[in-house]
């Protein structure tokens, strides 16, 4: 492993020989797929050239490291196709879902809107001021107070008391 470790081809050229028929029978034990079983056993043998200067010889002999290697790429492999299958599966699924109906959708938003907007002419002038420039110009707390020229508390429950408004004409329960 250390010559393989430094490149040396012929010293991986035996340990290939020594480990490549190991490397396949895990890969087929696990996959149950020749082909696929091909695949693996080839990325395990480019890792253990890649990899050879992380093994360690007090940790076990060279034929249980490529095992685990083998083992574990295997299983991975499994794991791979398993979560590809699942996601086909939920694609799947929400393909056969009911379509999506723009009309209604697009009414609902629109009521949705006008209770909105007669929820918001039940708001004090200043509580609709806040509400609008926080919720509808995206500013904060503290560029509300500043736009309004008022002080941070005074914005703050302006916009607490508003929302509480809105929340209750809209008929929303928490």
């Amino acid at each position: 492993m250390e010559k393989v470790s430094h490149g040396d081809k012929n010293a991986f050229s035996i340990l290939y020989d020594a480990v490549a028929s190991t490397v396949f029978g895990i890969a087929v034990k696990v996959l149950r797929d020749p082909s696929q079983s091909e695949e693996v056993a080839q990325e395990v043998m480019i890792d253990l050239w890649r990899q050879a200067a992380r093994y360690r010889p007090e940790q076990g002999s060279v034929r249980t490291w490529v095992a685990t290697i083998a083992h574990r790429r295997a299983v991975d492999r499994v794991r791979s196709a398993q979560a590809s299958a699942n996601r086909e599966q939920a694609t799947a699924v929400r393909d056969q879902m009911r379509p999506f109906d723009e009309v209604a959708e697009e009414v609902e938003t629109r009521l949705d809107s006008e209770q909105v907007r007669r929820c918001m002419r039940g708001l004090t002038e200043l509580q609709r001021q806040a509400v609008t420039l926080a919720y509808y110009r995206g500013l904060t707390y503290r560029e509300v107070a500043a736009t309004l020229r008022a002080p941070l508390a005074t914005v703050k429950t302006r916009m607490r008391d508003g929302l509480i408004r809105l929340r209750d004409c809209m008929g929303v329960t928490t």
